[in-house]
C-alpha cells in the first residue's frame, strides 16, 4: 500500500515507518517566529535554559508591525534584538533592506524546500507547503520547548487530496480557487488533515499561486497544505536551499486518502469570502455593487510580484475611487516592482504603498478600519475586528477583483470594468 506525502516526510524525520494516526518525535529543519518571539522568549527563559539548542535552525522575521507602531511593540522588538545578538542567531530579518513577511521569506529564501519539516509560531506557516515542505503552525509554548529540546511530537495526519484540472478563466486565479474550496468544505472541513493539491493545473501554477493555495490551508483547519514541486520550485531549491538535505517527496499513486475532491478551473468564477468568516463564500456576481471604504492589496496571501502586476494592469491609466493600500510581501518584491514601474503605476492610480509587512492585515498599523467601514482585502482572514473596529466588514478576494473594485468603490469582477474604469 502506498504512502501519502505526510506519511513519507514524517517517516523520514522519525527514522521509521509510520502511518496516519501514529505519534512521532521529530526534529524540525527550521523554526520560524516573528514579533511573537518576545512572548516565546519569556516562556523559554522560564524553563531555565540559557541557550537555544539549534540556533542555526531558528528563523526570526519582523513583519507584523514594521516600523513599530507603538512603544510596546518597539520594546518587544528591542528584547528580541538583544536575544538574537546574545544567541548569535544567524537567520534574523529585521526592518532592513532584505526583509519581508515571514512566510514570503521562508519560500523566497528557500528555508522551505522539498521534503523538509518547517515549524512556525504563526498559523499561516502552511504557506511553505508551496515549496514541497511539510509546514505547520504551532503555539508559542510549543516553540519555546522546541528551542529547548530541538524536537517536537506530532500525530501523522490523514490526507485530503484535491485534484485540480484545466485553466483559469480571465480575471480568475488561485485566490478564487481556494476561497471556493473553503466555502465548499467549511472552516473545519480539513481539521488536522494534510491537504495535497494534485493535477495538471497545479503542475502549471507558479510558486506565487501555490503559496496562495497553501497559505489558506489553515482556514479550512488543515495541519499542512502542500503542492508537488515543479520546475520552478526545484530550481529555487537548487539555487538557494538553506538545508542541503532537502529532497523531492510526493505521495504514491495508491496512497490511502481520507477524502478526495476535484475542481475544474474552467468552471470557476471570481469569488469572495463575505463577512465574517472565510467559509462564507459568494461569487463576485452575488455581492457586486457592495459599497467599499477601503481596498487592501498585499499580505502573505497575495503580496507577491505577480499579484502587484495584476493590480497594476487593471489600474493602469485610471484612478481609484476609494482609499487603496498596497503592501508588497518583501523588500525584494518591492525593489522589483520599482524596477518594473509597477509601484509608479499604482501611485499614479491613487494607491498608497505601505512597507512590506502585515500591519493592515492584522489591524495594528497602516490601514485600520473605523466603525461601520467596509474593506475588500486580498488577505486570508475576515474575522470581526481583524482590521480594526468590530463593526467594520471585510470581504476577501483576489488582486484582480480588488483592483477592479477599487476603481468604482464597489465590489466588481475584473471583466465588468470597461476601458474607462466604469462598471459595465
Amino acid at each position: 500500500m502506498g504512502k501519502t506525502f505526510a506519511e513519507k516526510v514524517l517517516a523520514k524525520k522519525a527514522g521509521r515507518d509510520v502511518k496516519a494516526g501514529d505519534v512521532v518525535v521529530v526534529r524540525p529543519d527550521f523554526c520560524l517566529s516573528h514579533e511573537n518571539t518576545s512572548a516565546i522568549l519569556r516562556t523559554f527563559q522560564g524553563i531555565g535554559l540559557k541557550n537555544v539548542r539549534d540556533k542555526e535552525r531558528v528563523v526570526v522575521v519582523f513583519d507584523h508591525t514594521v516600523p513599530a507602531s507603538t512603544a510596546a511593540y518597539a520594546d518587544a522588538q528591542a528584547s528580541v534584538r538583544r536575544f538574537v545578538r546574545e544567541q548569535d542567531i544567524p537567520h534574523f530579518y529585521d526592518l532592513c533592506s532584505n526583509g519581508g513577511v515571514c512566510h514570503q521569506m521562508m519560500c523566497q529564501e528557500a528555508f522551505a524546500a522539498p521534503g523538509l519539516l518547517i515549524l512556525g509560531s504563526d498559523s499561516h506557516t502552511c504557506t511553505s507547503g508551496a515549496m514541497g515542505a511539510f509546514a505547520t503552525g504551532i503555539g508559542r509554548s510549543e516553540m519555546a520547548a522546541v528551542w529547548a529540546t530541538g524536537e517536537i511530537w506530532l500525530r501523522v495526519p490523514q490526507t485530503l487530496k484535491i485534484e485540480v484540472t484545466g485553466h483559469f478563466r480571465p480575471g480568475v486565479g488561485a485566490k478564487d480557487l481556494i476561497l471556493r474550496i473553503i466555502g465548499d468544505i467549511g472552516a473545519d472541513g480539513a481539521d488536522y488533515l494534510s491537504v495535497e493539491f494534485h493535477g495538471d493545473a497545479v503542475d502549471r501554477m507558479t510558486l506565487a499561486q501555490r503559496m496562495t493555495l497553501c497559505n489558506m490551508g489553515i482556514e479550512m483547519g488543515a495541519k499542512n497544505a502542500v503542492c508537488k514541486p515543479n520546475k520552478e520550485v526545484l530550481a529555487l531549491a537548487r539555487e538557494k536551499a538553506k538545508n542541503p538535505e532537502w529532497g523531492e517527496v510526493w505521495a504514491d499513486g495508491d496512497a490511502v486518502n481520507l477524502r478526495e475532491l476535484s475542481y475544474h478551473l474552467g468552471e470557476l468564477p471570481a469569488g469572495v469570502a463575505a463577512p465574517h468568516t472565510v467559509d462564507n463564500y459568494r461569487t463576485v456576481e452575488e455581492v457586486a455593487g457592495t459599497r467599499l471604504d477601503q481596498v487592501f492589496i498585499g499580505t502573505c496571501t497575495n503580496g507577491r510580484l505577480e499579484d502587484l502586476r495584476t493590480a497594476a494592469a487593471v489600474l493602469r491609466g485610471r484612478r481609484v475611487a476609494v482609499r487603496t493600500i498596497v503592501a508588497p510581501a518583501s523588500v525584494a518584491i518591492y525593489e522589483q516592482a520599482i524596477a518594473e514601474g509597477i509601484l509608479a503605476e499604482l501611485v499614479r492610480a491613487g494607491c498608497t504603498v505601505y512597507p512590506p509587512g502585515c500591519g493592515p492585515c492584522v489591524g495594528v498599523a497602516g490601514g485600520i478600519l473605523g466603525d461601520g467601514e467596509t474593506c475588500l482585502s486580498t488577505a486570508n482572514r475576515n474575522f470581526r475586528g481583524r482590521m480594526g473596529s468590530r463593526s467594520a466588514e471585510i470581504y476577501l478576494a483576489s488582486p484582480a477583483t480588488a483592483a477592479a473594485s477599487a476603481l468604482i468603490g464597489r465590489i466588481a469582477a475584473p471583466e465588468t470594468i470597461d476601458t474607462d474604469g466604469e462598471a459595465i
